[in-house]
């Protein structure tokens, strides 16, 4: 069957809730993908930086037909081999004392949502009914009924009132911003370190040092969702690390299932985590023996290959070779690790578009923002041809 025949069942079964470029992809290994006519293409996005560690990751993959062969569920009714050295790996790589496992980022979000409400209540003594939590303007946290009541994007809110309350807007990158907006009632801040749909949008340097600071004054926890930026999308393991913050919970997610299986999760410390009971949250597949064989690989892929370094290496690189191409459609360049939001001063999926039949895959958002973010296995001359194949698309 030929792409056009996939694209039209696509088309006519499917509900429109995406815009994907005409691509039917069969098959992918590591920086590579092919359509089902077998033309290649180089992976610029690298699934909203869920493949940091490319596509079909060997070491991933045994350890998934590996734990596939023996034990895949068994919900939390029953305790698994696999979930508490799960736990003990990202103790021993980030430091906090506890982990909550989800299934998708979203997921991860409510959680977190949650976990905050109920610590505003339980420990900070917040009238019940009364917590309220401060986000970013141009925040993407994930697409649920909740999440979105706290969007400022009319295409993820528009017509699906009525909103979740307890939720303000504040000014990302404006620190007093934030301060303005807090109340007896304030539990926590909500933020992306770098503001991934939003673009690669990234704060001005002190922002998220002052916010922790703002939180510590008001007893306030400091959330942060590092669920596209964390596991080395952005040159260091959490982007926070670039402001030597310490968050109260990290929201993670994506690469932590290296592109084989949706895991995700909450990062806190036993004060914010324990408040949660049996019975008062949960998840049948969360934390089940798959997902953790998933994860553990994944993770160790990231370090025993040195991702978050390459990360931090190569986005350099690749930043600087972008830098220097000349063209009055680029309004602006900005990035961190291997991950670079190409902003043009017209819309940008015609480019888009264009660098497809060029053998580049990457995506638009927000009109005029093409993001760039390759796996993290990407190696220099990858990142020579993709900044080739921009240059010579920005000019003709």
């Amino acid at each position: 069957m030929l792409s056009n025949k996939y694209i039209e069942l696509e088309e006519k079964l499917g509900a429109h809730n995406y815009h994907p470029l005409d691509v039917v992809i069969e098959k992918a290994k590591d920086v590579w993908v092919w359509d089902i006519e077998g033309n290649k293409y180089l992976d610029c996005l690298s699934a909203y930086s869920a493949l940091n560690q490319g596509h079909c990751h060997p070491k991933i993959y045994k350890a998934m037909i590996e734990q596939a062969k023996k034990l895949t569920l068994t919900s939390r009714a029953f305790r698994n081999d696999k979930l508490p050295l799960l736990y003990k790996k990202l103790n021993q790589l980030t430091g906090f004392d506890k982990f909550l496992p989800m299934n998708s980022g979203a997921e991860a979000v409510e959680t977190a949502i949650k976990a905050a409400r109920k610590w505003g209540y339980n420990v900070k003594g917040v009238q019940q009914e009364k917590a309220e939590i401060i986000v970013g303007s141009g925040n993407f946290h994930g697409r649920t009924t909740t999440i979105i009541s706290f969007s400022d994007d009319p295409d993820s809110k528009g017509n699906y009132g009525p909103y979740t309350p307890g939720f303000k807007i504040a000014e990302y990158g404006n620190a007093e911003s934030f301060k303005n907006n807090i109340t007896e009632n304030t539990v926590a801040i909500l933020l992306e370190p770098i503001q991934g749909e939003g673009g690669v949008i990234i704060p001005p340097e002190g922002f998220l040092k002052s916010i922790e600071n703002i939180c510590k004054e008001h007893n306030i926890l400091l959330i942060v969702d590092e669920i596209q930026s964390g596991l080395g999308r952005s040159g260091k393991l959490f982007a926070y690390e670039y402001e030597d913050v310490k968050p109260d919970m990290v929201i993670i997610g994506k690469a932590l299932g290296g592109g084989f299986y949706p895991v995700s999760g909450v990062l806190g410390t036993n004060e914010t985590l324990g408040v949660f009971e049996p019975g008062t949250h949960g998840s049948t597949f969360g934390g089940n023996p798959l997902a953790a064989a998933v994860a553990m690989a994944a993770l160790d892929v990231i370090i025993d290959e040195n991702l978050v370094e390459r990360s931090f290496e190569l986005g350099e690189y690749l930043l600087k070779k972008l830098k220097k191409i000349k063209s009055e459609k680029i309004k602006e360049i900005r990035g961190k690790g291997l991950w670079i939001g190409l902003e043009l001063n017209e819309p940008a999926r015609p480019y888009v578009i264009k660098l497809k039949e060029k053998g580049i895959l990457v995506k638009d958002t927000h009109e005029t923002i093409i993001r760039i973010a390759p796996p993290l296995t990407a190696k220099k001359k990858h990142l020579n041809m993709l900044a080739k194949k921009i240059k010579d698309v920005l000019k003709n």
